[in-house]
């Protein structure tokens, strides 16, 4: 398993990394062997909604002051050269 997970272990070391994961298996198998036929599915633990704010515009159109700088705008869009054939 350390090999395919590209762990270096050492021999010292590789009869108790072998106990951890067996440990670590048993729990997942016995975590496995709950009921939760009656559980419904859910995306968040908390029952909450998310707040968000109004979508109101907040700021002025500033696009065509912004472009002034550009080297090339046509119909509001940067023009830049094409890199994909």
């Amino acid at each position: 398993m350390a090999m395919l997970a590209r762990l270096k272990v050492a021999d010292e070391d590789i009869a108790e990394a072998c106990e951890k994961l067996s440990r670590i298996v048993d729990f997942v198998d016995q975590l496995s062997q709950a009921d939760t036929s009656g559980v419904v599915p859910m995306a968040h633990p908390l029952d909450q909604t998310q707040r968000l704010r109004p979508d109101a515009v907040t700021e002025p159109n500033n696009r065509d002051h912004v472009q002034q700088n550009a080297s090339q705008v046509a119909d509001g869009m940067y023009l830049v050269p094409k890199v994909i054939e």
